[in-house]
């Protein structure tokens, strides 16, 4: 049976492109903001396009952020994309003004430190060995970016510390490097577009929605 997956309506972020893409991945797709069918979906898609202060006000307004905190509660798999990314971090910071996130992992969404903002186009990742998300990938496979901001620097511990197993980090670089994804338990992100990479990203996508 396909499996059930939400795409996040808050307002932000392509949603007819994403259902699309997770239908094409093989997926029983719903785009939805209601509380329950968010909550009990095998999965959950969050978007994400524009500015962090504007996607999490979106965010909060139909209780997204309370969504992903019981989900994840209950080991239930979320995958963001692009700011729907960006947001799970604990802070981002544009034009100087500072706006709390999710805070599912620390660390500061700020501008991109290269010769040209923003990174619009085709661009190669480096993924950990063990990676879910990329298994079948080549190390040249390309993937679509559009964005100004990232995570540049890493804060969580890239060690295993007792039973604590560290998220798996995936890197790009535009300028100087920054994060491109995260696979952290039930929890995983892409700063690029799977939807808008070609059929690098419905391997990714059928990655994920294997996970479920």
């Amino acid at each position: 049976m396909p499996k059930k997956v939400i795409v996040l309506d808050y307002g932000f972020g392509n949603v007819r492109s994403a259902e699309r893409a997770l239908v094409h991945a093989g997926a029983d797709v719903e785009i939805s903001a209601d509380h329950k069918a968010a909550l009990n979906a095998d999965g959950l898609l969050v978007p994400g396009v524009g500015a962090f202060a504007a996607c999490m006000e979106g965010l909060k307004a139909v209780r997204g952020d309370t969504i992903v905190d019981k989900r994840l509660a209950g080991g239930r798999p979320v995958l963001g994309i692009c700011v729907g990314m960006q947001i799970l971090f604990a802070r981002g910071v544009e034009h100087g003004v500072a706006t709390e996130g999710c805070a599912q992992w620390p660390g500061t969404v700020e501008r991109l430190a290269a010769p040209v903002v923003p990174h619009m186009g085709w661009n190669t990742v480096e993924a950990p060995a063990g990676s879910v998300l990329f298994q079948g990938a080549d190390a040249d496979t390309r993937y679509y970016f559009v964005h100004s901001y990232a995570v540049r620097t890493w804060e969580m511990p890239v060690v295993q510390d007792g039973p604590h197993i560290p998220p798996d980090v995936t890197w790009s670089t535009h300028g100087t490097p920054f994060v491109a994804a995260v696979e952290n338990g039930a929890l995983s992100a892409t700063q690029f577009h799977p939807e808008k990479s070609g059929e690098a990203g419905a391997q990714l996508l059928r990655n994920w929605l294997a996970t479920l």
